[in-house]
């Protein structure tokens, strides 16, 4: 496979992607960055753990990862150690 070939390929799944989460966004209640990953959850338990460096730890319940070479995307829960910032963020309550 030719280095332009393996472009369009991962150009292609990063955008079936970005389809995929515009698709499953109204599903969950929470959204979740880390320096790593980017995460779509419905419950978020956070625990800061004091140290040199502070921890950050999570626990992400009824989850959708943001990852372009994972085969499923949808995980019963999630639980993510960082030692960088972590942004979490409550989505809009959807009208019924």
């Amino acid at each position: 496979m030719s280095e332009e070939e393996l472009e369009q390929y991962e150009a292609e799944i990063e955008f079936a992607l970005v389809q995929e989460y515009r698709a499953v966004l109204p599903m969950f209640s929470y959204v979740v960055e880390t320096e790593r990953r980017f995460y779509l959850a419905n419950e978020v338990a956070m625990q800061v753990r004091d140290g040199t460096p502070t921890c950050v730890e999570l626990e992400l319940t009824d989850a959708w990862v943001w990852d372009m070479y994972r085969p499923a995307r949808f995980v019963p829960s999630v639980r993510v150690i960082s030692f960088k910032d972590v942004n979490v963020e409550r989505l809009p309550e959807k009208d019924l």
